[in-house]
């Protein structure tokens, strides 16, 4: 009884399920893999930089606009440096503390993304919707409350669904992936977990309810304004302004629908269903910075003029 206790207990060594990688493949894997985390780092990073050093850009859209690189580097960071560490030493054995906490991150990364692009959409609604208000109504005290409930709803969100897990007893000590997250972790339990799943179905439901509703309500009503304004200006700055949110919203759900339906076919390989699963953590870190370049002027323009004066030095 001693030694069942130990084998499970809080501290206990959990073993996760490896890729099948084939002789002399894992050094090419981990090289990529490195270079994909290092290109995703330092995208998020210089879009970080440039929110937080250029004066021309401490405006409440950006404001809200930092959470999300910061977002992407809790994701890309939570995930990918594990699994290529496992990759390369072959060990894949994690502590069950940080099988928790690499889960709980990953999960407020997920959950984090909609409440940003929410948050975002809500700036753009009223810049383009009563732009004369907009000083009036997006005051700092109103930008630092939207990012406080943004950051602060999805933490209680993803608290509650892990606080669950602490009534459950453990018995097994396999995860059936590569990484951790909380529906591997509930499969380690002997307990009924009817709860934690309706716990878990609410919680995904009530973010996607509150993301996709504030989002259509959002873009809907910044439609309705481009019909009706006949300022081809205010009409380019909407569709300029709207359409980077409005792709990095497609791909997030996009790789997150492949994601759920590659575990819903059994003839999908359990190789492919983890790379699946790993993709909604890589793509989104990797394109969003990529995507506010190219579609939001202002960031482009800044960063060539920081570019070009580090040249001309």
């Amino acid at each position: 009884m001693t030694m069942e206790n130990k084998s499970f207990g809080f501290s206990s060594e959990l073993t996760l399920d490896p890729f099948v990688i084939p002789p002399g493949g894992k050094y090419p894997i981990f090289f990529l893999g490195i270079a994909i985390y290092f290109f995703g780092i330092s995208c998020n990073l210089t879009l970080l930089t440039l929110i937080m050093l250029r004066r021309n850009l401490h405006k409440p859209m950006y404001f809200i606009l930092f959470s999300l690189p910061l977002n992407d580097l809790i994701g890309i960071t939570a995930m990918l440096p594990k699994v290529l560490s496992d990759i390369v030493t072959e060990t894949h054995t994690v502590h069950y503390p940080l099988c928790v906490l690499q889960a709980f991150l990953l999960h407020m990364y997920g959950g984090g993304i909609l409440f940003i692009l929410a948050a975002m959409s809500i700036d753009r609604y009223v810049a383009i919707c009563m732009p004369l208000r907009y000083t009036s109504v997006m005051t700092p005290r109103v930008v630092i409350c939207i990012i406080s409930l943004v950051w602060g709803l999805d933490f209680v969100l993803i608290v509650s669904l892990f606080s669950l897990q602490t009534r459950l007893p453990r018995c097994k000590s396999v995860i059936m992936n590569v990484f951790c997250d909380n529906p591997s972790l509930l499969k380690l339990t002997c307990g009924n977990t009817a709860v934690n799943n309706i716990i878990g179905l609410f919680n995904t439901a009530v973010m996607q309810a509150v993301s996709v509703s504030i989002q259509a309500f959002s873009y809907v009503k910044i439609l309705i304004t481009c019909v009706v304004t006949r300022k081809s200006e205010a009409k380019t700055k909407a569709v300029n302004t709207c359409i980077a949110q409005l792709v990095i919203l497609i791909v997030f759900e996009v790789v997150g629908t492949f994601t759920i339906l590659s575990h819903r076919f059994k003839n999908v390989s359990a190789d492919l269903q983890k790379i699946m699963g790993m993709l909604i953590f890589l793509v989104p870190p990797l394109l969003n910075p990529i995507v506010y370049g190219l579609y939001t002027s202002e960031i482009r323009t800044t960063l060539l003029r920081v570019l070009k004066n580090r040249v001309s030095f």
